[in-house]
């Protein structure tokens, strides 16, 4: 490797660890030295990067030595532990768990909407949850033009956010249901195969799950603004990857569609997709992959004053976890802030 940056990627061997290493390869990230750091269980285990073998180290309170960033995508248990332990050696954590995303004095950054939030950080930044991150690339644009009110979102979320255990239960229940044998449930209490279940977290006193309320708590401080009214039904839908939002917005006062259209085609990080007449509209099968968040069906709310409907799509591994953290370091880079 070319002499750069000294990077440990913490959960190296998971779905967003191995997504992350794939995108620092894809976007010539300055690495110097990488560290690929794991659970005792994936120990030994040899990953590729940029043509060579990484054996994964276990972790440690003495991994962090010499790293000026790392990668955490390991649990919030897991950075709860060690984040603090990174930065007491100099390293600037990027942490993908929800253990910090609400603390006061933690940027909660999303590098298209609030890059400034990372000029006063303590050492930790918090990377949003999945839903989060493209809900606000999406609706940003429109919160510059006009504030956002409220906003009522209902989520259509892929097993790969539950992690690759997930992803392979989803597969192996299609299979069990094709050949018509008993269906086995390990990691969702109801059967995901051909099914949808409205519970994606712990269930709170209140009614809400835990990702409802991360989906409206974040919004709000990445926004910067707690009186914008939010609220979400979060689904686990039985598709590998890619998560889906139908959000209705309203708006301080009225945009057109196709005011509404034109903001969001000029705006970073997304591409619109909406021509009904030749059925093109964002499908989670298409933004698997891609970097960006897809935008359409976008219509006017007739049930409320100054309402728009968008239907909004992204690579919930991609954009959702590992792309958006990877963003977050090259603007520390960029920015001078390590």
């Amino acid at each position: 490797m070319s002499k750069g940056y000294n990077v440990a990627v913490v959960g190296a061997t998971g779905a967003v660890g191995e997504e992350m290493l794939r995108i620092l390869e894809e976007r010539s990230f300055s690495v110097g030295n990488l560290r690929v750091i794991a659970s005792e269980r994936s120990e030994g285990r040899v990953l590729r990067f940029c043509g060579e073998n990484l054996k994964v180290e276990r972790l440690s309170s003495a991994s962090f030595r010499g790293v000026e960033i790392a990668l955490f995508s390991a649990g919030a248990q897991i950075s709860k532990e060690f984040s603090p332990q990174a930065v007491k050696k100099g390293s600037v954590v990027v942490d993908n768990s929800s253990a910090f995303r609400m603390e006061s004095g933690v940027p909660l950054v999303v590098p298209e909407v609030n890059p400034d939030a990372l000029e006063n950080h303590q050492g930790i930044i918090a990377n949003p949850n999945c839903s989060t991150i493209q809900l606000v690339v999406a609706i940003n644009p429109l919160h510059q033009i006009t504030r956002i009110k409220r906003l009522i979102i209902s989520t259509y979320q892929a097993v790969s956010g539950t992690g690759r255990e997930a992803m392979e239960e989803l597969k192996d229940q299609i299979q069990q249901w094709l050949k018509g044998e008993e269906i086995k449930k390990e990691v969702y209490p109801h059967q995901i195969a051909f099914n949808l279940i409205p519970h994606i977290g712990q269930f709170l006193p209140n009614g809400y799950t835990e990702e409802e309320l991360k989906l409206a708590n974040e919004t709000k401080k990445i926004m910067e603004d707690d009186r914008m009214a939010v609220t979400a039904t979060c689904v686990r839908v039985p598709v590998f990857i890619g998560h889906s939002e139908a959000v209705t917005v309203e708006m301080g006062k009225e945009l057109s569609v196709p005011q509404v259209k034109r903001i969001l085609s000029r705006a970073p990080g997304v591409i619109l997709q909406d021509n009904i007449d030749d059925h093109l509209y964002p499908l989670p099968l298409e933004a698997a992959e891609k970097d960006e968040v897809f935008v359409g069906r976008i219509r006017k709310d007739k049930s409320i004053k100054n309402g728009i409907n968008l239907w909004i799509v992204a690579d919930n591994l991609r954009k959702g976890a590992a792309l958006n953290a990877i963003q977050i370091a090259e603007l520390l880079i960029k920015e001078n802030l390590l």
